[in-house]
């Protein structure tokens, strides 16, 4: 329940309710954030028209909560959908009509996998007035001092407490209450990661897809809005729009995408589908901060699978410039994630998408088999966080790659991988040998040309054709218990 204090002023919402119908349960959190959202915009623009008006001003994220008496007995196989144990569970949410999808599936399977009713009312986390203003394009935030009043003394603004990964984790966050979480993150962490993306990718969220492609290089960009053009000349492919730097959405296959004044960070793009199963494809640039950076932020967007399809050095003399790497396991000196998933945690292959990678390399490749070993090594891969680590003394770095066994070495792969595990996301790897900088094949700009031409196009339908098999999957064979820890949240 929202608490009442009389020097606070908060917008008339309605008490909790308990649903059994999770449409009708989106339906009431929809109505609940639109009530907290409007009424801090609406707030906040007559303080800077006309001050403050006294009290503070303050809403409430919505909030779905359940409560369950017994142990329900449901499918062992099932790796979400259902809570552990007896227990109170709540959640924070935010954006209800950007998770609607979500937010019905996973309410659902609750109703249904315990026999009761969830609760739909207001929490008692307070909404930054940042995050409720980033629906109303005509406010801004100013700077701090820019105001006639201090901000924070009126409005609520984002607070760490409840804008963190406690919950991922797994360092036993509960709400205040005492609820046990039942989802991955909290309204206020989700709030911060959308706007996040948005400033990183320079797409909305409202474009991503469930299936997500990252790369380290430009180069794939022309491949994939050349294949969404041929998706959108075919009625029959499912795809509606290709969506471009600048949120400039197309459908006709023929319309013009107007030159990028400015790219983004990480430059995103998005060929959808109606239910969001179509492909984001998201250029990362180089080194593992920028792959924890963008994965940190997509997760919040539950997607089904994440791969990267990016280039790497192959440390094999048996390679050859061109060849594939499925990486089946991961040598982790990136550093980057290593106070969040400790280096000692092993980050497994996911069968589910490592055969639908092999599927696809076979697809596109037309080999099979033993033939298939002549163009794609399956093995350890290693990421490090120095790009220039051939520049060092070989000694102790190359033996600890040899050590580990490892066939190929990029920047961003284990962190991907890393961050699939700890957000529950399925992940895979499949990369392309560029260099062989151990064996004297060094990046040298002429090579690099005709290689890029050659490969590139390949490489990327091979990840277009995974993520369309991986969509055909059943979400349960494809969430699988593998990416589940003991006390796990209910939602994906």
């Amino acid at each position: 329940m929202t608490p009442t204090d009389p020097l606070v002023q908060t917008p008339s919402v309605k008490t909790p309710e308990a649903f059994t119908d999770a449409k009708a349960a989106v339906d009431r959190l929809c109505e609940l954030y639109e009530t907290a959202t409007r009424f801090l915009c609406q707030e906040f623009a007559s303080a800077l028209t006309d001050g403050p008006k006294g009290p503070r001003i303050r809403a409430f994220y919505p909030e779905i909560r359940i409560t369950t008496h017994s142990f329900a007995q449901v499918d062992s196989r099932l790796s979400f959908g259902h809570v552990a144990e007896p227990g109170v569970y709540a959640t924070t949410v935010t954006r209800p009509d950007l998770f609607r999808n979500y937010l019905t599936q996973q309410i659902g399977l609750l109703i249904e996998n315990h026999n009761v009713a969830v609760e739909i009312g207001a929490s008692d986390t307070p909404m930054p007035v940042h995050f409720a203003v980033a629906n109303d394009t005509s406010l801004t935030i100013p700077q701090e001092g820019a105001a006639n009043f201090t901000l924070r003394d009126v409005f609520d603004v984002p607070d760490l407490s409840t804008t963190n990964d406690d919950i991922v984790n797994g360092v036993g966050f509960a709400y205040a209450d005492g609820a046990k979480p039942l989802a991955p993150f909290t309204a206020q962490r989700v709030d911060y990661s959308l706007a996040r993306l948005a400033h990183y990718t320079a797409t909305d969220p409202e474009h991503f897809q469930n299936h997500v492609l990252f790369t380290n290089y430009q180069f794939y960009v022309a491949e994939f809005e050349a294949y969404a053009r041929e998706m959108l000349a075919d009625p029959k492919s499912g795809y509606v729009s290709f969506v471009s730097t600048g949120n400039v959405e197309i459908t006709d296959p023929k319309a013009e995408l107007p030159p990028v004044e400015k790219q983004p960070q990480m430059p995103t793009y998005h060929l959808t589908r109606a239910d969001g199963s179509g492909i984001t494809l998201v250029n990362i640039g180089v080194g593992p901060s920028n792959a924890k950076t963008a994965t940190d932020h997509i997760a919040v967007l539950r997607p089904h699978a994440w791969l990267m399809v990016g280039h790497c050095a192959g440390l094999r003399n048996s390679q050859s410039l061109g060849d594939f790497v499925l990486a089946h396991a991961y040598l982790r000196e990136d550093h980057v994630l290593d106070d969040d998933l400790p280096v000692w945690v092993p980050v497994p292959a996911l069968a589910e998408v490592q055969i639908a990678l092999e599927t696809a390399v076979a697809n596109v490749t037309k080999l099979s088999d033993y033939d298939l070993k002549r163009i794609m090594r399956t093995g350890t891969v290693a990421t490090i966080d120095n790009r220039n680590w051939e520049l060092r003394e070989h000694e102790g770095p190359v033996q600890r790659l040899s050590q580990s066994r490892a066939v190929a070495l990029d920047m961003e792969s284990a962190t991907i991988a890393a961050n699939g595990f700890r957000f529950r996301v399925p992940y895979g790897t499949l990369l392309c040998v560029s260099d062989k900088p151990l064996h004297g094949e060094l990046k040298l700009p002429g090579m690099a040309s005709d290689f890029y031409k050659t490969q590139v196009a390949r490489h990327l339908m091979i990840g277009i054709r995974t993520m369309e098999y991986l969509r055909d999957m059943p979400l349960e064979q494809l969430h699988s218990r593998k990416l589940r820890s003991f006390d796990e949240t209910a939602f994906l």
